[in-house]
């Protein structure tokens, strides 16, 4: 994981996010570039003729500027090779078009759009339409264990596998791996790839794992994963990202949302 994108913006998780990227980045010897979007396309009530507007605009900029040379000074002092990108647009677009090069992209947990409350619908978006992996960070973060254990939540699914896969490199590092599978009714179980499977991909990388089968028991699958991840003491949680016809139900709905709500540690996911 040589070229990191990260997500730059005056936010709850944005201390957490780079410190994670920091993490990374010495572990893999690896380059961050700092993507930070200045948006100042957005309308102000009864400001008919955009005074308002006018007059936020050099505001923000001089915020924008205030958090990239805070920012910039401190690493500065790092020992990772970085660079900055800073471009006026909205973050979603942005975000998409720089993420095509990058090994991994690193986001927050919380919403940068609704002041830190609630899930990331960016993250959610970026994970679903995306095409790099993306670590998703909870606000109270301040280091990343990289030789950590890490869990993978397996339901067999081509998202889960494309994350699993998206996250060898980490996973070689981990101390250990644990496979959990959280047991629930499917009508497609022919589709599904066993945990044997997972396994055997993972032996051939090198990588030992457990496989663990935990019985939902009234919990939702988010829930069980982040009780069964913080049990062991885990520093990774890996799953799959869901969309087009699961979006509803688990991006916004179910369990890629409460991961990215409120974890309790980074969220490594992928489409």
């Amino acid at each position: 994981m040589r070229s990191i994108l990260l997500h730059v913006n005056e936010d709850a998780c944005m201390e957490a996010r780079l410190q994670v990227a920091l993490d990374v980045a010495r572990e893999f010897n690896g380059h961050i570039t700092c993507l930070q979007p200045v948006a100042f396309d957005f309308a102000v009530p009864g400001d008919l003729y955009g005074t308002m507007i006018a007059e936020l605009i050099p505001v923000m900029q001089d915020a924008a500027d205030a958090l990239r040379d805070r920012t910039s000074a401190r690493l500065e002092k790092e020992d990772v090779a970085w660079d900055w990108d800073q471009v006026e647009g909205p973050s979603r677009p942005l975000l998409m078009r720089s993420e095509g090069l990058a090994d991994l992209v690193v986001l927050g947990a919380r919403d940068p759009a609704n002041d830190g409350k609630g899930p990331s619908s960016l993250a959610g978006y970026v994970a679903v339409h995306g095409r790099s992996p993306l670590l998703v960070v909870p606000e109270s973060t301040r280091s990343m264990d990289i030789a950590g254990p890490a869990v993978v939540g397996w339901n067999g699914s081509l998202e889960a596998a494309h994350a699993l896969r998206g996250a060898v490199p980490l996973l070689k590092k981990a101390s250990s791996v644990t496979l959990i599978n959280v047991t629930e009714q499917t009508d497609n179980e022919s589709e599904f790839l066993a945990c044997v499977d997972a396994a055997e991909y993972l032996s051939r990388h090198g990588i030992a794992c457990e496989i663990t089968e935990v019985d939902s028991g009234g919990r939702t699958v988010g829930q069980a994963l982040a009780e069964c991840a913080t049990a062991r003491g885990a520093s990774l949680l890996v799953v799959g990202a869901y969309g087009h016809a699961r979006a509803v139900e688990t991006v916004f709905g179910g369990v890629t949302r409460e991961l990215f709500s409120d974890p309790p540690l980074p969220v490594f996911t992928a489409h």
